[in-house]
């Protein structure tokens, strides 16, 4: 599996529908989706996948330049429902089709119905033209960061949730991680952001834009309950080495926030049977870490004034060939993700 910064054929992404997920009936969703779909097409080619129902309002959003073709799912986590795709030796690229079970099923899944969700994975891959592996490991395409080069990151907390692959234990989930990837060396971290309702993905905690380089989620306020879980993150990636042996250049992003849903955001959803309830005061799982790398770009999520320009300063400094890209994400954050859940990329092979 090449890392996220290796060249991209192009970039998947899905149109943003529930209404308990997005308020207003996803009118201010759609804005923020099109304007990270803007800001990656400029570097690459960009498809959306839009519910039927939704095309016409995701065509009239959306840059001409992006593709929209009609797609069924059940919500708009392309990271997490999309394929992961991993490249032959010869440079053929062939998808890998996660079980996916609405982040854990109905121990602690966020919706009753995902079955539209675990068929984008197989479209997309007939959109591809790419053969697929169907894998019996319950996983998100967030739950993971690879380097390209061996290294796999993920969190205990996500790969073993009770929802998930508790059931199976830690040395199967790392051979049937090991097999889809071909990764060598499998790290585990043992938490992820606080309050995050995927249940502790690594790509909300961290990013890996180059081997052997780690941006960490770090909030300034020591007694922040997601400071224990940073600090625990940093002792396994100071105490551990790559699969080429490596040490980790680990460097701290700023958190914003914390932050938490307002009266009116709440206001404007309508709550769904079995869905996740979202509700005034709830801290929301904000991170920089959530973004995303296109070619030549990094797409960043603005979330806090007191931070943006130190998180923006931060990446560009440890990605000094990349344009850095800063999008308004608020809205997206408010469904639970943000611009690297959203955004699935294709490999150039």
């Amino acid at each position: 599996m090449p890392g996220e910064f290796e060249p991209h054929a192009g970039t998947w992404m899905l149109w943003p529908c529930r209404a308990d997920t997005w308020r207003h009936d996803a009118r201010p969703a759609e804005a923020a989706f099109a304007a990270v779909a803007d800001a990656i097409a400029a570097a690459e080619p960009v498809t959306v996948g839009v519910r039927p129902d939704r095309l016409e309002r995701a065509r009239a959003a959306l840059p001409p330049a992006v593709r929209v073709l009609p797609l069924a799912s059940d919500d708009a986590w392309m990271r997490d429902v999309g394929p992961s795709v991993v490249v032959g030796p010869g440079g053929e690229r062939r998808a890998v089709d996660w079980s996916f079970n609405a982040w854990g099923g109905a121990v602690h899944g966020l919706y009753p119905e995902w079955s539209a969700d675990d068929g984008v994975a197989a479209a997309v891959a007939g959109h591809e033209g790419m053969a697929r592996y169907r894998s019996p490991l319950i996983q998100e395409g967030g739950g993971l960061h690879g380097d390209g080069d061996g290294t796999l990151l993920v969190t205990v907390e996500c790969v073993l949730s009770p929802g998930r692959n508790a059931d199976l234990g830690r040395a199967e989930a790392e051979r049937l991680l090991v097999d889809y990837t071909g990764a060598r060396t499998v790290i585990w971290l043992p938490e992820g952001v606080v309050e995050d309702e995927t249940t502790g993905h690594v790509d909300n905690l961290l990013h890996l834009p180059a081997p052997g380089l780690v941006l960490l989620t770090w909030p300034d306020d020591p007694a922040d309950p997601q400071a224990a879980r940073s600090r625990a993150a940093l002792e396994v990636l100071r105490s551990t080495r790559d699969a080429r042996g490596r040490e980790f250049d680990v460097r701290m992003l700023p958190m914003p926030g914390p932050l938490r849903m307002t009266e009116a955001e709440a206001a404007g959803l309508v709550p769904g049977p079995g869905s996740k309830p979202r509700r005034a005061g709830d801290r929301l799982a904000g991170s920089y870490a959530n973004f995303y790398l296109a070619n030549g770009r990094a797409i960043v999520p603005l979330l806090d004034p007191r931070t943006d320009e130190a998180a923006l300063r931060t990446i560009a400094d440890a990605l000094p060939d990349r344009a850095v890209i800063g999008v308004p994400a608020r809205e997206i954050l408010l469904g639970g993700g943000n611009i690297h859940c959203i955004t699935q990329q294709v490999p150039a092979g």
